[in-house]
């Protein structure tokens, strides 16, 4: 199966500064379409809701199991479907370029690489093999119609240095980037300095604290995600629920479990 080029034209025009795509993030089969019976144009993975599914924390999945999640979320709906691709499985440039060529097969509309190297001692890669790491993936995902989405990982792990996140963004596209992302900025300032910086679509994570959906169009976004944080709600509810349950001997939680069996009445055949 290739990725269809005009699904990914599509997911790419939806990508407006000012008018930003909500891209909601999904975990299954089942929560793909029912994001889908709501209303949202376009959907994404999220590595780390992908992982819990199975029993893990983020970062514990291989290649092949993301790349296996991805074809079936995007074989899921009609919509464009975006990948959360981690840092492509791979250190090497030519590796991670394997990855998104792996990934044009699977029918998916984009893909993001990150520069998060998993390293507890240097987790963010050097600037000079991030961006040729960026590069190679531009490269493999013009020759297989994705859409690429470039991610700076500085401020997500202590590296609240606005300046390198900015240059690396830049460096980023310049390397082919279609879309960059720095998740984990959240200050409206400085998310409206990293969209005058750059000159293609930026995406935005939401953030407990973080600017609105408004204020988010106000600062020139193009596309806001919620990453891992529809699964949490999800498992938070889960968890409150069985608690209830077992501690009081109640049965409460039935009142959003009826809403929950509409909900998936709508979104599912």
């Amino acid at each position: 199966m290739r990725t269809d080029r005009d699904l990914a034209g599509r997911f790419l025009g939806l990508h407006r500064k000012g008018e930003p795509l909500l891209l909601a993030n999904a975990w299954d089969v089942g929560t793909a379409r029912l994001l889908a019976s709501l209303g949202f144009a376009a959907l994404a993975t999220t590595s780390a809701g992908h992982a819990g599914t199975l029993g893990r924390r983020d970062g514990k999945v291989s290649r092949d199991e993301a790349l296996a999640h991805a074809a079936a979320l995007a074989a899921a709906t009609a919509l464009p479907v975006n990948a959360d691709l981690e840092n492509g499985y791979a250190d090497a440039p030519n590796e991670v370029a394997e990855t998104i060529r792996l990934a044009g097969e699977t029918g998916l509309a984009g893909a993001s690489i990150e520069d998060f190297s998993g390293d507890v001692e240097a987790p963010i890669y050097d600037a000079d093999l991030a961006t040729a790491r960026v590069e190679a993936a531009a490269d493999a995902a013009r020759a297989s119609g994705l859409v690429l989405t470039a991610r700076c990982e500085n401020h997500l792990h202590g590296r609240q240095d606005l300046a390198d996140t900015i240059a690396r963004l830049q460096a980023y596209q310049a390397a082919g980037a279609q879309v960059v992302y720095a998740p984990g900025l959240s200050d409206a300032g400085e998310i409206r300095q990293l969209v005058a910086a750059v000159d293609v679509p930026v995406n935005v994570l939401c953030l407990p604290g973080g600017p609105t959906v408004p204020e988010l169009a106000e600062a020139g976004v193009a596309r806001i995600s919620v990453g891992s944080a529809f699964f949490n709600v999800a498992m938070n509810a889960l968890a409150e629920a069985a608690r209830e349950w077992r501690e009081e001997g109640t049965h409460g939680f039935w009142q959003g479990a009826i809403g929950g069996m509409a909900a998936t009445r709508q979104a599912f055949e």
